[in-house]
């Protein structure tokens, strides 16, 4: 595996710590404009003004220069920001650097796909090991990796370096599998079970449940129909002012 770079990030020497204490909110935005940096780059454009890359990264620009303030970049007036350079900064911070090794278990319909998604390596990660309990699925092949049995989990995961787990199972298996990945020395696990994860402390979490997303989005169906049942297309607001549909 490689070494963990350390110093200042890329091209910016001195202008912040080693690794800066970021806000969770601008920490959950970086993927957003590490993704509209890199179409950038690809399109040919060497610099991005701070209005160009929130408009491409779905923010604010003011919110987008006080994130980017926080790894020392301030852009350069009349000019913007160093496309490149930024890119490497933000993939510093991310520790993109470092293509980390990922397990997946579970490769049901969702753990299937995910294991076939090309995207992850060209985002910092390397799916090194699939794994399932399910005798009819251990062996096969996905994406040229195979699909070995949960039993070996603990064992891979010291020998190829594995520091993120990805939990495609049902909500039933899926504590088991977070507690053998924890065994291991996982310290990073996605969960895509429906269901919450007791971990200890040290442990980072992050959940992805698409039923609870279609949910918020069947919310703001309910309020947009309900918005326009009422006369004159208004509604009471959650203070009880009136708003006007689409304002």
């Amino acid at each position: 595996m490689s070494q963990q770079r350390q110093g200042n990030p890329p091209g910016n020497a001195g202008a912040v710590p080693a690794f800066p204490d970021l806000p969770e909110a601008t920490i959950a935005r970086l993927p957003e404009y590490l993704r509209a940096l890199h179409h950038l780059a690809e399109s040919g454009s060497e610099t991005v003004s701070s209005e160009g890359l929130a408009a491409a990264a779905g923010v604010n620009s003011a919110k987008l220069r006080k994130d980017l303030s926080h790894l020392g970049s301030y852009g350069t007036r009349g000019v913007g920001y160093d496309v490149a350079l930024l890119i490497d900064q933000i993939e510093y911070i991310l520790g993109l650097d470092q293509r980390r090794a990922v397990a997946l278990v579970g490769v049901g319909n969702l753990g299937h796909a995910l294991a076939g998604y090309d995207g992850f390596a060209s985002r910092g990660f390397r799916i090194v090991g699939l794994f399932d309990a399910d005798a009819e699925r251990v062996g096969k092949t996905i994406n040229g990796l195979p699909v070995r049995h949960i039993d070996e989990l603990g064992r891979a995961v010291v020998e190829e370096g594995i520091t993120i787990g990805v939990i495609a199972t049902p909500a039933g298996a899926a504590q088991g599998v977070a507690d053998e990945l924890v065994a291991a020395g996982v310290t990073s696990i996605l969960n895509f079970a429906p269901c919450v994860l007791s971990v200890p402390a040290g442990v980072d979490v992050r959940k992805v449940d698409l039923a609870i997303e279609l949910q918020i989005l069947s919310f703001h169906e309910h309020r947009k129909a309900s918005l326009t049942a009422l006369p004159g297309g208004r509604a009471d607001d959650a203070d009880g002012n009136q708003e006007a549909v689409g304002s």
